[in-house]
């Protein structure tokens, strides 16, 4: 039996919304024990300065460039890990010595998967230094060298996870994890353990762009803003006419690959009604390229908590007798998922153990990755 280590994961999404801290137990295969967790929320001075990192990354054209700002933002976004760390471990009264391995995913500040480019701002070595604890990290690159999209790479957890489902949510169909960040994406875990992954569309990002460039707010509450609005046909359609809905080769997703309305299109509730519509029928849309029709989507990340986008989905995937459940109504954490996942693969990559699938992003054989970052003494 494979040895439990102790890690940690460190997840800044595409929403740019904060650092997410989650420590798990596991083998690196199919036992996990789910720890404590902690979000930590960037101010609005630093969100604007990884915005304008994205700005500065589109000149890139070798991943270790870093024009404009990036450098400097790469160094306070690792000491903000750090930091984050330190307040993680000192809240749950942990000693670094305690944890085998910090997973650390960056900021994603560029992903082309069809010139196989992706960048993570975040230095290993500084933040191995930092802690004082081991740390995996660039995880994503290793797939795209062997003919992958470089995402998603959270399916190896959520297929442990679904392994440790009780009998009730499991049921005797398919099992779909929807992960609603800044993009949307889907891991399809058959009944004999299969997995399938890909990106399903826009998540967050949209409704996110648009409430905050209309009413000064980074996100919309519960769908609190959409709720006052009604859904734009014609809008929406032309979102759902995009071609990634309907080439048969799934791929990875930018957050520039779906732009938000323009000013004039919509009001600001109509806006945001419209755009929670997308992001649920999109979802759905994605799921007809799986090789089978799920019973129950489990739904984490922070779409979940919009209520709008949720009851649209609920309503989609009706027709199909599936059941919608947020995270939480499967006893999972919809907030911590994604740093436990990178806590899960951390460990995995220690154990030179598959981060990637030919059906979760198309490598052409299953592949590790990760960089090991010793700390110095």
């Amino acid at each position: 039996m494979a040895e439990m280590k102790t890690a940690i994961g460190l997840m800044s999404g595409t929403s740019m919304d904060g650092i997410d801290v989650a420590m798990v137990r596991t083998d690196g295969r199919d036992r996990v024990e789910r720890g404590p967790a902690l979000g930590i929320s960037y101010e609005a001075a630093f969100r604007n300065r990884l915005k304008q990192a994205l700005e500065d990354a589109k000149s890139i054209r070798i991943r270790d460039e870093r024009p404009g700002s990036l450098a400097a933002v790469e160094q306070e976004l690792t000491l903000r890990h750090a930091e984050a760390v330190r307040s993680f471990l000192s809240k749950n009264n942990l000693k670094p010595e305690e944890v085998d391995v910090v997973g650390f995913h960056g900021q994603t500040v560029l992903h082309r998967p069809d010139e196989a480019l992706t960048v993570q701002l975040g230095d290993g070595v500084l933040l191995a230094r930092e802690t004082g604890i081991a740390v995996v990290h660039d995880m994503r690159a290793n797939d795209m060298l062997f003919g992958g999209q470089g995402a998603p790479l959270i399916p190896a957890y959520h297929a442990a996870l679904a392994a440790g489902l009780p009998p009730d949510l499991r049921g005797d169909r398919p099992v779909v994890f929807v992960n609603i960040g800044g993009i949307s994406n889907l891991t399809f875990v058959g009944t004999d353990g299969a997995i399938v992954a890909y990106d399903s569309g826009p998540g967050n990002t949209l409704i996110d762009q648009w409430v905050e460039t209309h009413a000064g707010v980074p996100y919309d509450q519960g769908g609190a803003i959409a709720s006052e609005g009604r859904v734009l046909s014609r809008l929406a359609e032309r979102y759902l006419a995009n071609p990634f809905f309907t080439s048969a080769k799934r791929r990875s997703l930018d957050r520039n690959d779906f732009l938000p309305p323009e000013s004039t299109e919509a009001s600001l509730e109509d806006g945001a009604r419209t755009l929670a519509h997308v992001t649920a029928a999109a979802i759905f849309k994605s799921s007809q390229h799986l090789p089978a029709r799920p019973g129950t989507y489990i739904v984490c990340g922070g779409g979940r908590l919009n209520r709008i986008v949720m009851k649209d989905l609920a309503d989609q995937v009706d027709a199909d007798g599936a059941v919608v459940l947020a995270a939480e109504q499967a006893r999972l954490d919809g907030d911590a998922m994604e740093a436990e996942a990178w806590a899960y693969l951390a460990v995995r990559s220690l154990a030179g153990l598959p981060l990637t699938f030919p059906a979760t992003t198309d490598v052409k054989s299953p592949v590790t990755g990760g960089i090991f970052n010793r700390p110095s003494n």
